[in-house]
C-alpha cells in the first residue's frame, strides 16, 4: 500500500507545472519583444519627421577617420552615402568599372598608410570587385569596401540584385558585417576601419542594405501599405511592418562617437629582438630582404631608411619597399638575389615570406641562419616544415623591429668586401642589359633600349605604376623608383588590370607627383576605358604601352613547350588613337621615330604637366633575350 509520504511529491508536482509553463511563456514573449526591438523603442525615439538618412552617418564616420576620397560606380542602392560624402567635402570619384574603384582605394591605402574606401552597388556591382578585393588581401592592403544590398525585409525573397554577399566576401576579408539598423552604422564602420589596419592589414566589407541608407519617409512608403488592411491577419501584418520600421530607425540620430578606435599593432618581444641582435652581430656576410610590411605605419619611411642606412647591411627591396633607398644607393643590390642568398651566412627576411618568390624557401642556404619577422605568424612560417628553418621567427611590426635591431647593434659595421662582391655582380648584370639594348630586333623598337631611355627621362618626383607581364618584367630590372612609396605593382597575386585604378589613386593622393604607368599591351586592355575617368576628373597621368602584339610572357614558354601560339596573339593596335577617342592625348613611337624616343617622352611629360592624360603607344619587337621574369 502506498504511504502518505510517497504520495506527497506527486501531489506537489501538479501545482508547479502551470508555473513552469507560465515562466516559459513569459520568457518566449520577452525574447520576442527583444527581437522586435520593443524594449529599445521604449527608451529611444523614432523621428518620423526627419529627412536625415543613413548615408549621412556613413559619411560622418569616413570624415572623422580622415578619408578624402571615395571611389565608386554609382548605383541606386548606395546613392545616399555618395551624396552625403560630397556634402561633407569627401571627393567622390566615379570609375567605369567597379574593379577600378577598389584598385584605386588600394593605391590610396598603400601610399598613405590609411584606409582606402570604395563603394559599389549591390549584386553585380559587388561581384565585379572580387578580383581587386582578393588582390588587396594578398597584398595586405587596408581597404574598406562598402556594398549596397537589398532591403533587410526583402532579403531571401527574390529582390533585385540580391545575392548572398556575405558568403562571397568572408573568405576575402578580415571583417565582414551587414548593418541591420540605422543606429548600427557608426559602430560597425568604426570597428571595420580599425580591423582593416590592425594586426596584418587587409580588406574589410560592410554591407549596407538600402533601407538603412534612405530616409524614414521613403522607406515607409516602400514598406508600409498606404491603406490600412482589413481583417485580423492584415492588421497583424501592418503592425509588424510598422514596428519593423520603427526598430529600423529607433535611436538613429542620437550622438555617437565617430572617430577612430585604437589599433592593435603587434610588436616584437624585446627578448626576441635581443637574440636577433646577437645572431646578426656575429655575421660575416649578412643580407637583408625588405618587403611591403616594412613600409606600414607606424614607422615613417624616412625613419626606416635612416635605420637601414645605419645598419649598413646589403639589402634587396621588394614590393612597396622598392625605392626606399632612392635611385642609386651602395647598400641596395638589385640583381642576382638567388646567388646572394646562397652566399650569405645570416639572412633577415623582414616582411618577406618563403612563397613562390623565394622558391618556397629552397633558394635559402641550409647553412645560413635565417631571421624572419612578420605580423602574420602563419604566413611567416609558410613552408618552414619542408624547405627551410628559421633560427628566429619574430611576430611583430617589421619597421619597428628594424629600428630596434639597429639600436641594439649600436653602430656595428661589417667588412666592405661582402657588399662590394654583390655590387660587382650587379654591375655585370647591368653590363649584360646594356649589350642587349644594342642588339638589333627584326622590327619596331628594342624594348630594353626604350626602357633605358625611360629610366634616364624619369624625373625625381615620378611615381611608377606597373601593370603587365613581359614588358613590365623587363622594366622591373631597368627602371628605378626615385624614392620610398614611389612604386606600385599588383603584388604577389600577379593581377593584370591594376594600372588605371592604381594611377587614379596615386595621382589623387600625390597630386605633385608625375605618375608614369608602364603597361604591357595585353594588360592595357583592362584600363583603356578608364581614360574617360581621367578626363572627367582631370587626372593627368602618362601611360607607356610596350606593344608587341601579344601575351608574350605566356607565348615565350607556351610555344617551345607545347608547339602552339594559340590565344597568345594580339594586334599592333592603335591604342593611342583609342585613348584620343576618349579625350586623352595620344603619341606613337615606332621604328620610324627610333631616334626621337627621348623627344617623344619629353613631349608626353609636357602635355601631362599641362593637365592632359597621355598615352604613348610604343611598338616594340618580339625578342628572345629579355628577362621576362618579375623581380620581387
Amino acid at each position: 500500500m502506498e504511504t502518505p509520504e510517497a504520495a506527497a511529491p506527486a501531489g506537489g508536482f501538479l501545482p508547479s507545472f502551470p508555473f513552469l509553463a507560465f515562466g516559459t511563456l513569459v520568457a518566449v514573449l520577452l525574447g520576442a519583444a527583444h527581437r522586435l526591438g520593443l524594449f529599445y523603442q521604449l527608451m529611444h525615439k523614432v523621428d518620423k519627421a526627419s529627412i536625415r538618412h543613413g548615408g549621412e552617418n556613413v559619411a560622418a564616420v569616413l570624415k572623422a577617420h580622415g578619408v578624402k576620397f571615395v571611389f565608386t560606380l554609382v548605383g541606386g542602392h548606395i546613392s545616399p552615402l555618395l551624396v552625403a560624402c560630397e556634402k561633407l567635402g569627401i571627393r567622390v570619384v566615379d570609375t567605369r568599372h567597379e574593379v577600378t574603384a577598389v584598385f584605386a582605394a588600394d593605391a590610396v591605402a598603400r601610399l598613405t598608410g590609411s584606409v582606402g574606401v570604395a563603394a559599389v552597388t549591390a549584386g553585380p556591382g559587388l561581384t565585379n570587385t572580387v578580383t581587386a578585393v582578393k588582390n588587396a588581401q594578398i597584398a595586405q592592403s587596408p581597404v574598406l569596401l562598402l556594398g549596397g544590398a537589398a532591403s533587410t525585409l526583402l532579403q531571401n525573397r527574390g529582390a533585385l540584385q540580391a545575392v548572398d554577399q556575405m558568403s562571397l566576401f568572408r573568405p576575402l576579408c578580415k571583417f565582414c558585417a551587414s548593418v541591420r539598423r540605422v543606429r548600427d552604422i557608426i559602430p560597425v564602420l568604426r570597428t571595420a576601419m580599425a580591423a582593416a589596419q590592425s594586426g596584418t592589414p587587409g580588406p574589410v566589407f560592410v554591407e549596407l542594405p538600402v533601407d538603412v541608407l534612405y530616409p524614414y519617409f521613403m522607406v515607409q512608403k516602400e514598406m508600409v501599405p498606404a491603406k490600412p488592411p482589413k481583417g485580423l491577419v492584415g492588421q497583424g501584418v501592418s503592425w509588424y511592418l510598422e514596428n519593423y520600421l520603427a526598430n529600423l530607425f529607433a535611436g538613429a540620430w542620437e550622438p555617437r562617437p565617430e572617430g577612430p578606435l585604437p589599433l592593435d599593432i603587434p610588436q616584437a618581444y624585446p627578448q626576441k629582438v635581443q637574440r636577433c641582435v646577437e645572431i646578426l652581430s656575429r655575421a660575416k656576410r649578412p643580407l637583408l630582404l625588405l618587403g611591403s610590411q616594412a613600409l606600414l605605419p607606424p614607422t615613417p619611411a624616412d625613419k626606416l631608411r635612416v635605420a637601414v642606412e645605419t645598419l649598413g647591411v646589403p639589402c634587396f627591396l621588394g614590393g612597396m619597399a622598392r625605392g626606399l633607398l632612392g635611385r642609386s644607393h651602395p647598400l641596395h643590390i638589385r640583381q642576382n638575389r638567388s646567388a646572394a642568398l646562397k652566399k650569405a651566412d645570416v639572412v633577415v627576411l623582414a616582411g618577406i615570406v618563403c612563397d613562390f618568390r623565394l622558391s618556397y624557401g629552397r633558394v635559402l642556404s641550409r647553412s645560413s641562419k635565417i631571421i624572419i619577422v612578420n605580423r602574420d605568424r602563419k604566413e611567416m612560417l609558410i613552408n618552414s616544415d619542408m624547405f627551410w628553418k628559421p633560427q628566429e621567427a619574430v611576430q611583430g611590426d617589421v619597421g619597428s623591429f628594424v629600428v630596434k635591431l639597429v639600436e641594439g647593434l649600436q653602430g656595428q659595421t661589417w667588412a666592405s668586401d661582402w657588399a662590394e662582391e654583390l655590387r660587382q655582380a650587379d654591375r655585370q648584370k647591368e653590363k649584360a642589359f646594356r649589350e642587349k639594348a644594342l642588339m638589333p630586333v627584326a622590327q619596331h623598337l628594342n624594348p630594353v633600349r626604350v626602357l633605358q631611355l625611360v629610366e634616364e627621362t624619369l624625373p625625381d618626383n615620378s611615381l611608377l605604376v606597373v601593370d603587365g607581364g613581359d614588358f613590365v618584367g623587363t622594366a622591373a630590372h631597368l627602371v628605378r623608383p626615385r624614392g620610398p612609396l614611389r612604386w606600385l605593382d599588383p603584388g604577389a597575386f600577379g593581377t593584370l588590370g591594376v594600372g588605371a585604378g592604381f594611377a587614379l589613386g596615386a595621382k589623387l593622393c600625390r597630386p605633385d607627383a608625375e605618375v608614369w604607368c608602364l603597361f604591357g599591351d595585353g594588360a592595357f586592355g583592362y584600363s583603356l576605358i578608364e581614360f574617360d575617368t581621367f578626363i572627367r576628373h582631370k587626372i593627368p597621368v602618362i601611360a607607356l604601352i610596350g606593344n608587341d602584339a601579344g601575351w608574350t610572357q605566356i607565348s615565350r614558354e607556351q610555344v617551345p613547350s607545347l608547339g602552339s601560339n594559340v590565344a597568345c596573339g594580339l594586334a599592333y593596335t592603335d591604342y593611342h588613337k583609342a585613348a584620343m577617342g576618349l579625350g586623352a592625348q595620344g603619341l606613337l613611337l615606332s621604328r620610324e621615330s627610333e631616334d626621337q624616343v627621348v623627344k617623344v617622352l619629353r613631349d608626353a611629360q609636357q602635355r601631362c604637366q599641362d593637365g592632359h592624360p597621355v598615352v604613348v603607344n610604343i611598338l616594340i619587337g618580339r625578342t628572345d633575350f629579355r628577362d621576362g621574369s618579375i623581380a620581387v
